[in-house]
């Protein structure tokens, strides 16, 4: 039986700092100090001091102790952190909302995220704030972690480690972290010298990764700096999507596993020139630094680092390596060193992962070859399962959902990732001196890349590769819990054997009927607004198999997975009503295994970075992109459009792109449905003036702008609609959909129905009239 009471300290570290980061210091402070007064108690009861104990408390008596102390050291080190983070006069500048002078630190490169509607790519920068100075002259001096948020292109060259001074405005973070504050930056920085060359070094090299990549073609040029380096910026939004479809997306973010190849490599060098212990180590050690600086010291990596740093101090003394109390304390250490830490699903899975490799996969190896498993073949089934099972509470928590292919998936990939990782770092270190030798090299590696592309990509595919599963907390317990079942119960032979004939029962009856009796869509559908967050996506039926999609959500894999439970395999029509990312971010999903046969467009070409990506989009797929105005109509099957606004371009509005929305009437088997996009008061008022109220009469209706307070009441009453489907994310921060609007439909006889609470959403004309069918898929599910 393992030691386990270094893994006791570690894991009462970690939740011990986990919860702390939730709590306030004082609170941290008194759960410290009460757990040191017990442990100091249960000690001093082991040593016999307060009477001696029996033989079953000495034997788990320490782990107690160890575990105490765990929680002592997680709950102290996050106490004095989130002192500082919610030091009084940074709360002070945060309840302004002070426009200040930041001096700041850069920590880690600057990556770009999706802003909110309207917004181009915003970029994200971690860093430590330094000085803080406000236009009163008030000067907060003491460093805190900070989030910038900025547009200014000249902050996409910042390294970490570099210096340098931004203004913009104070907001609070949302918490669960150790970020004190969010800067929105209102310009470029001004720098204060370069950043340490170590990290210059880093970001020549990583440059020159991607020079070598330019050549290939998308998905593997995309691919392999994520798998060498971690940098996902050209990974196309399709084949990420693919990778999260089939739990591979471990292999875009550098982990244990990408130190242990390159280290593995390093050392196998060492050993064919002959090299002692000691020359081997040290070799190792200056490997681990070069890849560790390369590749930026994300959680997973430092982890990562921590424990090979423990291992090769193991191989330098001539030690045997532990490996379990190695990962145990390195989970300690970071976890003091970083409170933070605790809280990152990266640094979560990665210790996961190796964790289940650590203790089930050397079991599960040795059974399978007593059974006459080839030696190889035991050792690549064991691996992958292994760090499924012990990944998979916090994929679940996180995703919602429990994949069926990830371990086959994986372990299709698992022969390739070491040469694409081997092969893409030597690109890498050839780029600054030999940039035909790195294009050679990246060449060489693309092919294992898109093998690794084709897996994902025929993964996700799969019908019911996925299922659903509670998400949150709640999920994360609940799979692991039937897991530690699975494993109690698999240890005795019957139960091992009912176990089995239990899972493939469950398996031959379930898939059949989620392939075949699913339900949905319900029969004779006209209309089905589609659960994708805080965004827009509405399928119009066309004909069998084929449909009209009016926008695609903020993300691909909401509006495909959409289309795939409707059975569309073609597009006839893909419209966009404006080019705000939450109707267009989704774009890559609706191409996805599909031919859209044209491409439909407002003429008000804004924002640009949503015109960009819907032309990017439609070039890709070999699609004709047509702006198309008032006035125009299009019929295919089943479906007749018309685009009845906007009757003129708007100018100077709340959000002229909002306005500007194209507005559209479907006609699908008699129903008619008004598809708004986020028309607002002003377009909405500009409709009512020049176009007839028989013209905008809908027996459903789309509601415009997620149920945003920005409608005419006039609008709606010229609708008069019998269902209005609101498209919309839980827990959104606008405050979508509003209460007062809901209320007025509903006392106006519509029946309301909302993405976030009920799912999709399906309208069917039915030979009593409509009837309203929810797939029941969102966080307030309904029968």
């Amino acid at each position: 039986m393992p030691d386990l009471r270094l893994a006791g300290l570690a894991v009462a570290a970690w939740l011990a700092a986990l919860a702390g980061l939730h709590a306030t210091a004082t609170a941290s402070a008194t759960v410290a100090a009460v757990a040191a007064g017990l442990a100091l108690l249960t000690g001093a009861h082991l040593c016999g001091l307060l009477g001696r104990p029996a033989a079953p408390v000495r034997r788990y008596g320490w782990i107690a102790v160890a575990v105490l102390l765990g929680v002592v050291c997680g709950a102290t080190a996050t106490a004095a952190r989130v002192a500082v983070r919610d030091a009084a006069p940074v709360r002070a500048l945060l309840a302004d909302r002070a426009l200040v002078t930041a001096d700041l630190v850069v920590r880690d490169d600057p990556r770009p995220i999706r802003g909110a509607a309207g917004r181009a790519a915003t970029l994200l920068v971690r860093a430590d704030l330094v000085r803080l100075t406000d236009a009163a002259g008030r000067r907060v001096t003491g460093t805190v972690r900070g989030l910038v948020l900025a547009s200014d292109p000249a902050w996409r060259t910042l390294l970490p480690g570099q210096r340098a001074t931004a203004r913009g405005r104070l907001s609070a973070p949302r918490g669960g972290d150790l970020t004190a504050a969010v800067l929105s930056a209102t310009g470029p920085p001004a720098r204060h010298g370069p950043a340490p060359w170590p990290q210059r070094a880093a970001g020549t090299l990583r440059a020159g990764l991607q020079r070598a990549c330019a050549p290939l073609p998308d998905a593997p040029g995309g691919l392999l700096p994520g798998l060498v380096v971690g940098d996902t910026s050209r990974l196309p939004p399709e084949v990420e999507e693919d990778f999260r479809a089939t739990g591979m997306t471990h292999l875009n973010a550098v982990s244990g596993s990408n130190v242990a190849i390159v280290v593995g490599a390093v050392l196998l060098l060492a050993r064919w020139a002959r090299a002692g212990p000691r020359t081997a180590a040290a070799l190792c050690v200056l490997a681990l630094v070069g890849f560790v600086i390369l590749v930026r010291p994300s959680p997973s990596v430092v982890r990562a680092a921590a424990m090979g740093a423990i291992g090769l101090a193991a191989l330098a003394t001539g030690r045997s390596r532990a490996a379990l109390p190695a990962l145990a304390t390195a989970v300690t250490v970071l976890v003091l060193v970083d409170p933070e830490l605790a809280g990152d699903p990266g640094f979560a899975l990665s210790v996961c992962a190796t964790g289940g490799l650590l203790l089930f996969a050397p079991g599960w190896r040795d059974a399978l070859r007593r059974r006459g498993v080839p030696p190889g073949l035991a050792e690549a089934l064991a691996v992958p399962a292994a760090a499924q099972l012990a990944c998979g509470p916090v994929i679940a928590g996180i995703s919602g959902t429990v994949s069926l292919v990830a371990v086959p998936a994986n372990l299709l990939a698992v022969p390739v990732v070491a040469p694409a990782t081997v092969l893409g770092v030597i690109a890498a270190v050839l780029s600054p001196v030999w940039p035909a030798g790195a294009e050679f090299a990246a060449w060489l590696a693309s092919w294992p890349a898109r093998w690794l592309a084709t897996v994902a990509a025929q993964g996700a595919r799969l019908p019911a590769g996925t299922l659903p599963w509670p998400g949150g907390v709640t999920g994360a317990l609940l799979l692991a819990a039937v897991s530690v079942a699975l494993l109690v119960a698999a240890r005795r032979p019957v139960a091992r054997r009912l176990v089995a004939v239990v899972v493939v029962g469950v398996v031959l009856g379930t898939l059949p009927v989620r392939l075949l009796a699913a339900g949905w869509p319900p029969r004779n559908w006209v209309v089905v607004a589609c659960a994708v967050g805080q965004g827009d996506a509405v399928i119009l039926p066309v004909a069998p198999g084929r449909a009209v999609v009016v926008d695609a959500g903020p993300e691909p894999s909401g509006v495909d997975g959409c289309l795939r439970r409707l059975g569309v395999r073609e597009v006839s029509l893909l419209v966009v009503s404006h080019f705000h990312v939450d109707h267009v971010g989704g774009i890559a999903g609706v191409f996805r295994g599909r031919r859209v046969a044209a491409v439909a467009t407002p003429q008000w070409s804004e924002p640009p970075y949503g015109v960009a990506q819907v032309r990017d989009a439609a070039r890709r797929g070999g699609s004709e992109l047509t702006p198309v105005p008032a006035g125009w109509r299009w019929r295919a099957g089943a479906v007749e459009l018309v685009a009845v606004g906007p009757p003129y371009p708007l100018r100077g509005s709340r959000s002229d792109p909002n306005n500007n929305s194209l507005v559209l009437t479907a006609t699908v088997g008699g129903v008619r449905i008004l598809l708004p996009g986020d028309a607002e008061t002003e377009e909405q008022r500009a409709l009512l003036e020049t176009v007839p109220a028989a013209a905008i009469r809908a027996d459903v209706l789309k509601v415009a702008h997620h149920g945003s307070a920005y409608q005419d009441p006039e609008f709606l009453a010229a609708v008069r609609p019998a269902v209005a489907l609101v498209c919309v994310g839980a827990g959104n921060d606008y405050g979508h959909p509003n209460p007062g609007l809901l209320d007025r439909l509903t006392r106006a006889g519509a029946r309301v129905l909302r993405t976030d609470t009920d799912g999709d959403l399906a309208a069917v004309h039915t030979g009593a009239g409509l009837a309203v069918v929810a797939r029941g898929t969102g966080p307030g599910r309904r029968p």
